[in-house]
């Protein structure tokens, strides 16, 4: 009995092999889906994202659309030794450059210039 996939016994999750034995990749309207982004997402950051072009064809592979998705829903951890450390409070005397303080803007230093 052949599936809705055009092969006999393949999961829906999974797709057909190409001539050379290879799944394709996808295009923008089938990543995005997968990913659950717009296509126009993809489309506009797609010189950071891990792809394949094949003359004008962008197509992404199944480890492409893992890396992307570690990208999109990267956090920080909130335990252990990675997590992130809450800054010190303001006029906490423990910076060694606690002393320094901001310029005065522009317009006064130069009226006192005068």
């Amino acid at each position: 009995m052949r599936g809705p996939y055009g092969g006999a016994g393949m999961s829906p999750g999974s797709r057909p092999l190409d001539a050379t034995g290879h799944t394709p990749g996808l295009e923008y309207p089938e990543a995005a889906k997968r990913l659950k982004v717009e296509e126009s997402w993809l489309r506009r950051h797609i010189k950071k994202l891990p792809h394949s072009k094949k003359g004008r064809v962008v197509t992404f592979s199944d480890a492409d659309l893992r890396r992307i998705d570690e990208v999109i829903f990267h956090h920080e951890p909130t335990t252990g030794p990675l997590a992130a450390v809450p800054a010190p409070a303001a006029g906490c005397g423990s910076h060694p450059m606690n002393y320094l303080r901001p310029l005065p803007s522009r317009g006064r230093a130069l009226e006192n210039a005068s």
